[in-house]
């Protein structure tokens, strides 16, 4: 019976791990000269999201589109988009708008121009030496003897006007608006069981495609009206707002910076698959051209 060569595994065994231990210990391999091109697909997520935030903070176009170039995308745009996408469908608002706003700069060739941050200037001022004037004490003071005349207090019968003069009161000073008037780009009817009855949203860009928040909203119906604000719930974006309108009533909304007014808002009426029938709601874009 021929016996089994243990000798010879044991000397492959023993081969395999000293060949492991030298290639992961001793010498393991270091690239050099790598490209962002040869990323994963998720690892080339994360440089257009640095990329993208780097665009935000500092307005510099040519150096992310340099940036982007090396990630070697067919469609630099198309793949910005397609992340924002993404982004807005995992709950990453912020990202995503940094994204559009990359994208929206690369497709139209502008970018944002970002004001630098005053700083305080140094100033020296030169050593004065002052001048001390001397001035004669009392006892080179001559001395002046004068006679008091007395004063004789009449009183006249006649009385004098007081001219007053009115204080204007102050005019209140207009705020500016920012920029051009805005334009509603999109109605779209929401269908969505897992949102509110009749619930109206409303998102506000400015010509750069970002979105702005403080922006006073215009609601009015034929019994009342009411105003809201966008940025008040900075995780559905920042010129992101909402508002529940009424059942079976017509609502106008615009902003108050000026803007084209949505009419005739009455929450559509929706079915789920089942049949259930409940209220939908609107989708309004305002941008400014």
């Amino acid at each position: 019976m021929r016996r089994f060569p243990w000798d010879i595994l044991l000397a492959l065994l023993l081969g395999l791990g000293a060949g492991l231990a030298y290639a992961w210990t001793i010498s393991p391999l270091r690239l050099t000269d790598s490209t962002p091109s040869l990323l994963r697909a998720d690892f080339k997520d994360h440089f257009r999201s640095a990329i993208a935030a780097s665009y935000d903070a500092t307005g510099n176009l040519p150096r992310a589109q340099a940036r982007l170039a090396l990630l070697g995308d067919n469609d630099p745009v198309e793949a910005l988009n397609a992340q924002a996408q993404r982004a807005i469908a995992s709950g990453g608002f912020a990202q995503a708008d940094q994204l559009a706003a990359l994208a929206f700069a690369l497709e139209n060739g502008t970018s944002v121009e970002i004001q630098p941050t005053p700083t305080l200037e140094n100033f020296t001022t030169e050593n004065i030496e002052p001048t001390i004037t001397v001035f004669p004490s009392p006892a080179d003071l001559p001395f002046v003897l004068t006679e008091t005349p007395e004063i004789i207090e009449t009183q006249s019968n006649e009385t004098q006007a007081v001219l007053s003069t009115a204080t204007p009161r102050p005019t209140r000073t207009p705020l500016p608006t920012q920029g051009a008037p805005f334009r509603l780009i999109g109605q779209d009817t929401v269908c969505d069981p897992n949102l509110p009855d009749g619930l109206l949203q409303v998102i506000v860009y400015n010509s750069n495609r970002r979105q702005l928040a403080g922006i006073k909203i215009i609601i009015t119906w034929d019994t009342g009206g009411e105003e809201f604000f966008t940025g008040l719930k900075p995780e559905l974006g920042n010129g992101y707002a909402d508002f529940l309108m009424f059942p079976d009533t017509s609502h106008a909304v615009q902003l108050a910076l000026g803007s084209e007014i949505a009419t005739n808002l009455v929450p559509p009426a929706c079915q789920t698959p089942s049949g259930e029938s409940y209220l939908g709601g609107y989708k309004l874009t305002f941008q400014q051209p």
